[in-house]
């Protein structure tokens, strides 16, 4: 993160998509360093425990990719397959079935650059995964079962020609064809998307500092000490906080009088689905666990609701 230049917003975002597992989509023009940031994601998570090590080992080599003379994956995988996949190759297939690419991705990242540029068939086979952390794969011979507990970072422009509200470089697009753009990107799978943050293009004055960015260690080290505190919560239970149901929302995301006045206030202004509620909150809760704090207090609320309204902007 000490290369990445400016792109505060992105950052933090990032930083709680880390501690909590939350999934990322970043809208910006080509060039503001959306692929930079989500490739730098892996250098701010946790390391790996054993077991995350021996499963993601198990699913690499049953996709015949571990490299020759390595026994134990160390690294969290970081998965960006090409828009040109399909179906099979997302979520695994063939006579014999494979893991695909969200099974790949188990215990890492998932990267998918120009998400709208994805066939949309492909996109969706994201839904029911994201949900149940496990994907089904059902052939005439039986169905195998491959975990695929992942992080989901996706990069988009704001529309086909990459520049609306850009400072300087005027958009070529009428606005029948931004909204055709993004509404390549169904609804359900952007309700299954915690943070929505925007990558806006670097002035001259951001590009043109020479003094390094705050490194990945010292990251790193805050999204750690924020999972020990959530860990503690559930004793043990969940690993971060994107992995809550909706019974341990009820039981662990209590907040106070003026948070919930702020989050009933966006949830009637914005029209929230429920799932969109619970994703507010799951997001609430690690940026109070950065604080140590067992209460969400208003400031939480506000921070979870800023890194999802930005895509009122986009999404009429």
């Amino acid at each position: 993160f000490a290369d990445i230049k400016g792109q505060d917003a992105a950052k933090t975002a990032l930083e709680i998509a880390a501690a909590g597992g939350h999934n990322v989509l970043m809208i910006g023009p080509p060039g503001s360093g959306k692929s930079m940031l989500a490739s730098r994601l892996p250098s701010i998570l946790p390391p790996m425990t054993i077991e995350e090590a021996i499963e993601t080992t198990k699913i690499h080599s049953v996709a015949g990719i571990l490299p020759p003379g390595v026994s134990l994956v160390s690294e969290r995988p970081f998965r960006s397959p090409h828009h040109t996949l399909s179906c099979a190759s997302m979520a695994g297939g063939g006579k014999n079935p494979r893991p695909g690419e969200i099974s790949l991705a188990h215990n890492g990242v998932l990267f998918l650059d120009e998400l709208p540029e994805f066939d949309r068939s492909v996109s969706e086979v994201l839904r029911q995964p994201l949900e149940d952390r496990v994907v089904h794969i059902t052939r005439v011979s039986g169905t195998v079962n491959y975990p695929c507990s992942f992080i989901l970072v996706c990069a988009m422009n704001p529309c086909k020609c990459g520049y609306y509200g850009h400072a300087t470089k005027a958009c070529t697009c009428t606005p029948k064809a931004r909204l055709a753009y993004t509404a390549k990107i169904s609804g359900p799978l952007l309700d299954r998307i915690d943070i929505h943050v925007e990558v806006p293009a670097l002035d001259y004055n951001e590009l043109s500092r020479t003094e390094p960015a705050e490194p990945s260690a010292e990251i790193r080290s805050r999204v750690i000490a924020a999972r020990a505190f959530a860990a503690a919560r559930t004793e043990g239970a969940l690993t971060c906080n994107g992995l809550m149901t909706p019974a341990d929302i009820r039981r662990f995301c209590r907040m106070d009088d003026a948070g919930g006045r702020l989050m009933q206030t966006a949830y009637d202004k914005f029209a929230l689905s429920a799932r969109a509620y619970d994703r507010i909150l799951k997001v609430a809760r690690t940026a109070a666990d950065f604080d140590k704090s067992e209460i969400i207090r208003k400031e939480h609320i506000g921070l979870a609701l800023q890194l999802r309204s930005m895509s009122k902007k986009y999404w009429q």
